[in-house]
C-alpha cells in the first residue's frame, strides 16, 4: 500500500478541564484535567486526537512522496487511525476529503495561515449570549470582569519630549470622518432607494478601468488598494429592504456594475441573517448586508506559501469596509462591519469551495433609526443628541 501524509498538518498539545463533585468532596479542587495531542489539518472539519505512536508514524511520512508501507506498519492500529481520519492518504484514494487535500496542495496556502483560517471559522455561535454569560456586554462589565486593560496609548520613555504639531483648519473631509460612527440602529420602516444602493456598491466595490496582460491576466482598478493589484475579495450582497429589488442573495460584478442573483440552497430569511451575524440583532436589521468573501487562490497564485499573503487579503477587507463606511456616511446612511460571524453556514449558502474561498467579515448599511436603542460609540455626539438616546 502506497501512502503519504496530508499536505498540511499542525500538531498541538491540549488540555480539557471539567468539574467533578466527587473530587471536591475528597478534598481536591474538583477539576479533572485531560491532556492530549491534536492534529489540525485544514482539509478536515475537526481536530484528530493522536497517541504517541500515531504521532511518530505521521511524522515519518512524506507529504509529497508516496511511501510503500511494510506489512507490519500497514496493519498497525496507528496506521489504521491515520488512514481512517484522512491524515494519511492512500494512492488512488477517490473521495471528497482526498480531493480537498489535492486542492489544498494546488492553492499554495502558507501552512500556518491555512490552519488558522480553517479552525477559526464558526458555526452556531451566539456572540451576544457569549458576551452576556461572560459579563462583558458593557464597558463597565468589561472593566469589572476583565480588570484594567492595557493603556489606550503606547507608553514612551520620554513623554516630555513630545513635539507639538501645528493645528489644522478642518474641512469637509474632516467633517465626513467625524460622522463615521458604526451603526447599530437601523430604521426598518424605510426602504433604501435602488440608486443609493448602486452608488454604494460602485464606490466601495466597483471598478473604474482595467489593465490586461495577455488573454487571462486582468488587473481591475478599484477605489481600494489590494496586494499585487489582484483584488481577490468578492462582495456577496444580501438585500433585505431595497426599493425595486427582490430580497435575496446576489453577487456584485464590478465589471459591468450589476448584481447576479444567487440561487442558495437555504432560505435567505431573518433566521439566516441572525445566524450569519452571530445573533447580533442590531446588525440584522440593516437594509443591505455585504459578505466579504476572498478567493484565496487568486492572491496565492502570486504569493505562494508566503508568510504575509493571508495578512494581505485580510487588510483588503479592512480597506473595503472603511471605504463602505465613508460612502455610507457621505450618503447619510449608517454602516457596520463585524467579524463575529458564523462562516460555515454562509459558505454552504454561497456554495463556496472552502479551500480556495472563504468568508472574512460581513458589512452592512442602511438608514439610521431615529432613536438609539442599542449603544453606539459616539462620545462627541456627532450623530446622536442626548434626546435621541433611548433610556
Amino acid at each position: 500500500m502506497d501512502v503519504r501524509r496530508c499536505a498540511i498538518v499542525v500538531v498541538q498539545p491540549t488540555e480539557q478541564i471539567r468539574f467533578e463533585l466527587e473530587g471536591l468532596l475528597r478534598g481536591g479542587d474538583g477539576l479533572v484535567r485531560t491532556l492530549a495531542w491534536e492534529a489540525l489539518a485544514p482539509h478536515l472539519d475537526a481536530p484528530v486526537v493522536l497517541d504517541a505512536t500515531a504521532q511518530a508514524l505521521l511524522g515519518s511520512l512524506s507529504p509529497s512522496a508516496w511511501t510503500t508501507l511494510e506489512a507490519e506498519k500497514a496493519c498497525s492500529p496507528a496506521m489504521d487511525l491515520l488512514i481512517a481520519s484522512r491524515l494519511v492518504l492512500t494512492r488512488g484514494q477517490d473521495d471528497d476529503v482526498a480531493a480537498r487535500d489535492e486542492r489544498l496542495r494546488a492553492t499554495h496556502w502558507h501552512p500556518l495561515a491555512a490552519v488558522m483560517h480553517a479552525f477559526s471559522r464558526w458555526e452556531d455561535v451566539d456572540a451576544v449570549r457569549n458576551m452576556r454569560e461572560s459579563q462583558i456586554e458593557t464597558a463597565s462589565q468589561m472593566r469589572r470582569t476583565l480588570g484594567a486593560p492595557p493603556p489606550h496609548a503606547a507608553a514612551a520613555a520620554a513623554e516630555a519630549g513630545l513635539v507639538p504639531l501645528p493645528p489644522q483648519q478642518s474641512n469637509d473631509f474632516d467633517a465626513l470622518l467625524a460622522r463615521r460612527v458604526t451603526c447599530r440602529n437601523f430604521d426598518v420602516t424605510r426602504s433604501l432607494p435602488l440608486p443609493l444602493l448602486s452608488q454604494m456598491l460602485q464606490r466601495a466595490f466597483g471598478s473604474s478601468s482595467c489593465q490586461r496582460e495577455g488573454d487571462d491576466l486582468v488587473f481591475l482598478k478599484k477605489n481600494v488598494p489590494s496586494g499585487g493589484g489582484l483584488h481577490p475579495v468578492e462582495a456577496y450582497v444580501l438585500v433585505r429592504n431595497v426599493e425595486g429589488l427582490a430580497a435575496g442573495m446576489y453577487l456584485y460584478r464590478a465589471q459591468g456594475h450589476g448584481l447576479l442573483p444567487i440561487d442558495c440552497p437555504v432560505a435567505i430569511d431573518g433566521d439566516f441573517v441572525m445566524s450569519m451575524v452571530g445573533q447580533q440583532h442590531w446588525f440584522a436589521d440593516a437594509h443591505v448586508l455585504v459578505i466579504l468573501a476572498p478567493r484565496f487562490n487568486r492572491t496565492y497564485w502570486k504569493y505562494r506559501q508566503h508568510g504575509k499573503s493571508y495578512r494581505v487579503v485580510a487588510m483588503e477587507a479592512g480597506h473595503l469596509s472603511q471605504t463602505l463606511y465613508l460612502a455610507a456616511t457621505d450618503a447619510g446612511l449608517g454602516a457596520f462591519i463585524t467579524a463575529a460571524i458564523n462562516e460555515k453556514p454562509i459558505e454552504r449558502a454561497l456554495g463556496l469551495d472552502t479551500i480556495n474561498e472563504g468568508v472574512l467579515a460581513v458589512c452592512g448599511f442602511g438608514w439610521r433609526a431615529s432613536r438609539m436603542t442599542t449603544s453606539e460609540l459616539d462620545p462627541a455626539g456627532v450623530i446622536w443628541n442626548l434626546e435621541d438616546r433611548a433610556g
